[in-house]
């Protein structure tokens, strides 16, 4: 990455942070994969954590943490920490190849860390899969698609 370039990664915090996460979704689920609008925003957005990559001070980049309760563990009188799904990880056409999907789930990461939670989940597009084992994620389970885009779970156990 070019040292004279601008990059900024934060959590969405402000009205507008959210709505440039959402156009930048827009711009690569809907737009660009054909997503259908219905399944690229759900009741998830409502709760979840929502990040935001800037370059040069223009959205360029967005992705999401999601919280799952912690689930008892049958025998035992405690529960299994809960688990952070990282969803809606997107860059913009004109950012890519920068480095911002790497900032954002770093951002993710770190974020879910903060909050305690044991590993990271997510659902990859097959075609991101080596990314994502580059970050350290792992492959497992069958193949399955999601709004007609194969895909493959992957996680990752925070430290």
């Amino acid at each position: 990455m070019s040292a004279d370039i601008g990059v900024e990664v934060r959590l969405a915090r402000t009205e507008a942070d959210r709505d440039a996460v959402f156009a930048v979704r827009r711009e690569v689920f809907v737009d660009e994969q054909s997503v259908p609008e219905e399944l690229e925003y759900d009741e998830l957005d409502a709760t979840a954590d929502h990040f935001l990559a800037l370059l040069d001070g223009v959205p360029a980049g967005a992705g999401r943490l999601v919280i799952t309760d912690a689930v008892p563990i049958a025998g035992l009188d405690r529960e299994a920490k809960a688990t952070g799904i990282l969803g809606r990880l997107a860059v913009g056409h004109a950012a890519r190849g920068l480095g911002l999907g790497k900032l954002l789930v770093q951002a993710i990461e770190h974020r879910a860390a903060e909050r305690g939670l044991a590993a990271v989940e997510l659902h990859a597009q097959t075609h991101a899969r080596g990314f994502y084992q580059r970050l350290g994620y792992a492959a497992y389970g069958d193949l399955f698609a999601e709004a007609g885009i194969e895909h493959v779970s992957m996680r990752k156990q925070l430290p």
